[in-house]
């Protein structure tokens, strides 16, 4: 249980928190920006979310840098990405701020390749995740960010980046997918 692998933890203990700021209609009050009303809850939520999303940066480059990078990383990093992700956009969805559709194949997406690490991990194979796959993870955890956020500060020219970037993550989301079946399908091919 090295640093890298303790800040990856602390990731997942954050969702928890990050969710009853959601969920929980706490009543804080809200900020006005110009054409966007954005309630305080949500820009903290925004700024743990953040943190949180942050530490995923973190962990791994000090793990690479220092020689720290670990199974137990390599299956929970991308596990924690994936709740906080998941959890993020069950909640959008649910204020109305994100398409379902969107949050269901992103998701699915998510479970599919759990599934296919799993599988691995029971033939003894650790799939760490790829160039793509981080690129992918970038995208949703700007375009989340940016949809907690109302857009601000782009909302004062009437600019939806949030949705914009929803959408860049979804295609990276299936392209990822796609590419981490296509490289990695002989552990399905292969497993017992």
């Amino acid at each position: 249980m090295n640093i890298p692998n303790k800040m990856t933890l602390s990731r997942i203990c954050l969702i928890p928190i990050f969710i009853i700021l959601l969920a929980v209609p706490f009543n804080w009050g809200e900020w006005s920006t110009g054409e966007t009303v954005l309630p305080v809850a949500h820009f903290i939520a925004a700024l743990l979310f953040i943190i949180a999303a942050a530490t995923d940066w973190v962990d791994g480059y000090y793990a690479r840098k220092y020689d720290l990078v670990t199974n137990l990383g390599k299956f929970l990093d991308p596990l924690a990405d994936k709740l906080l992700v998941a959890a993020a956009l069950i909640l959008l969805v649910e204020m109305g701020m994100a398409p379902g559709w969107i949050a269901i194949i992103i998701i699915s997406r998510e479970l599919a390749v759990t599934g296919l690490r799993l599988v691995a991990a029971g033939e003894g194979i650790v799939l760490a995740a790829g160039n793509m796959g981080k690129l992918k993870t970038a995208t949703q955890m700007i375009a989340i960010a940016l949809l907690l956020l109302h857009d601000f500060p782009f909302s004062y020219a009437g600019l939806p980046l949030g949705m914009i970037m929803l959408y860049i993550s979804l295609f990276f989301t299936v392209a990822s997918g796609y590419d981490y079946f296509v490289k990695n399908w002989h552990v399905m091919r292969d497993s017992k």
